[in-house]
Protein backbone atom coordinates (compact mmCIF):
# COMPACT_ATOMS: atom_id res chain seq x y z
CA UNK A 1 0.00 0.00 0.00
CA UNK A 2 1.50 3.34 -1.05
CA UNK A 3 2.16 5.76 1.78
CA UNK A 4 2.16 2.98 4.40
CA UNK A 5 4.89 2.36 6.97
CA UNK A 6 4.60 -0.69 9.20
CA UNK A 7 5.72 0.05 12.75
CA UNK A 8 5.12 -3.55 13.86
CA UNK A 9 2.76 -6.37 12.89
CA UNK A 10 -0.13 -4.64 14.68
CA UNK A 11 0.22 -0.94 13.83
CA UNK A 12 1.03 0.92 10.65
CA UNK A 13 1.25 4.55 9.59
CA UNK A 14 -0.73 5.59 6.52
CA UNK A 15 -0.36 9.13 5.23
CA UNK A 16 0.80 10.33 8.65
CA UNK A 17 -1.92 8.61 10.70
CA UNK A 18 -1.72 5.46 12.83
CA UNK A 19 -3.97 2.51 11.91
CA UNK A 20 -4.41 -1.04 13.11
CA UNK A 21 -2.31 -3.01 10.59
CA UNK A 22 -4.34 -4.36 7.69
CA UNK A 23 -7.59 -2.78 8.89
CA UNK A 24 -9.35 0.47 8.16
CA UNK A 25 -9.53 1.30 11.86
CA UNK A 26 -7.62 4.30 13.13
CA UNK A 27 -5.49 3.72 16.18
CA UNK A 28 -7.20 6.79 17.70
CA UNK A 29 -10.48 4.85 17.68
CA UNK A 30 -8.84 2.02 19.60
CA UNK A 31 -7.13 4.44 21.99
CA UNK A 32 -10.31 6.31 22.89
CA UNK A 33 -12.37 3.13 23.20
CA UNK A 34 -9.72 1.53 25.43
CA UNK A 35 -9.38 4.68 27.56
CA UNK A 36 -13.17 4.66 28.05
CA UNK A 37 -12.80 1.29 29.74
CA UNK A 38 -13.50 -1.16 26.94
CA UNK A 39 -11.85 -4.55 27.16
CA UNK A 40 -9.95 -5.96 24.16
CA UNK A 41 -12.94 -8.22 23.49
CA UNK A 42 -15.28 -5.21 23.48
CA UNK A 43 -12.96 -3.35 21.11
CA UNK A 44 -12.98 -6.31 18.71
CA UNK A 45 -16.77 -6.46 18.96
CA UNK A 46 -17.01 -2.73 18.18
CA UNK A 47 -14.46 -2.95 15.34
CA UNK A 48 -14.73 -6.50 13.94
CA UNK A 49 -12.79 -5.51 10.80
CA UNK A 50 -9.65 -5.62 12.99
CA UNK A 51 -9.94 -9.36 12.59
CA UNK A 52 -8.55 -10.90 15.75
CA UNK A 53 -8.16 -10.41 19.45
CA UNK A 54 -4.38 -10.74 19.10
CA UNK A 55 -4.34 -7.69 16.76
CA UNK A 56 -6.37 -5.69 19.29
CA UNK A 57 -4.01 -6.69 22.10
CA UNK A 58 -0.99 -5.90 19.90
CA UNK A 59 -2.38 -2.44 19.15
CA UNK A 60 -3.03 -1.83 22.86
CA UNK A 61 0.52 -2.96 23.67
CA UNK A 62 1.86 -0.52 21.07
CA UNK A 63 -0.22 2.26 22.66
CA UNK A 64 1.09 1.47 26.14
CA UNK A 65 4.73 1.10 25.04
CA UNK A 66 4.81 4.36 23.06
CA UNK A 67 3.08 6.99 25.25
CA UNK A 68 5.05 9.97 23.90
CA UNK A 69 4.35 9.08 20.26
CA UNK A 70 0.68 8.41 21.06
CA UNK A 71 0.27 11.70 22.94
CA UNK A 72 1.92 13.61 20.07
CA UNK A 73 -0.31 11.80 17.57
CA UNK A 74 -3.50 12.58 19.51
CA UNK A 75 -2.46 16.21 19.97
CA UNK A 76 -1.93 16.54 16.22
CA UNK A 77 -5.23 14.78 15.43
CA UNK A 78 -7.06 17.14 17.81
CA UNK A 79 -5.36 20.14 16.17
CA UNK A 80 -6.40 18.95 12.71
CA UNK A 81 -9.96 18.31 13.92
CA UNK A 82 -10.18 21.80 15.44
CA UNK A 83 -8.90 23.29 12.20
CA UNK A 84 -11.51 21.36 10.22
CA UNK A 85 -14.30 22.43 12.60
CA UNK A 86 -13.20 26.07 12.23
CA UNK A 87 -13.13 25.88 8.44
CA UNK A 88 -16.39 23.92 8.15
CA UNK A 89 -18.63 24.54 11.18
CA UNK A 90 -21.75 22.42 11.68
CA UNK A 91 -25.12 24.13 11.56
CA UNK A 92 -26.21 24.92 15.16
CA UNK A 93 -29.13 22.45 15.15
CA UNK A 94 -26.89 19.60 13.96
CA UNK A 95 -24.19 20.44 16.49
CA UNK A 96 -26.82 20.41 19.26
CA UNK A 97 -28.06 16.97 18.14
CA UNK A 98 -24.53 15.56 18.12
CA UNK A 99 -23.82 16.97 21.57
CA UNK A 100 -27.07 15.52 22.94
CA UNK A 101 -26.18 12.14 21.45
CA UNK A 102 -22.72 12.25 23.03
CA UNK A 103 -24.27 12.86 26.44
CA UNK A 104 -26.76 10.01 26.17
CA UNK A 105 -24.59 7.26 24.66
CA UNK A 106 -23.34 4.78 27.21
CA UNK A 107 -21.03 1.88 26.48
CA UNK A 108 -22.92 -1.40 26.52
CA UNK A 109 -20.97 -4.53 27.52
CA UNK A 110 -20.81 -7.29 24.94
Amino acid sequence: MAGTTTTNQYVEIRNGAFYVAGADVSLASVIYTFRQGASPEEILHEFPVIGSLSKVCGAITFIQENPAAIDAYLTEQNRLWSELETQHPLPPDMAARFEQGRKTIKRQPV
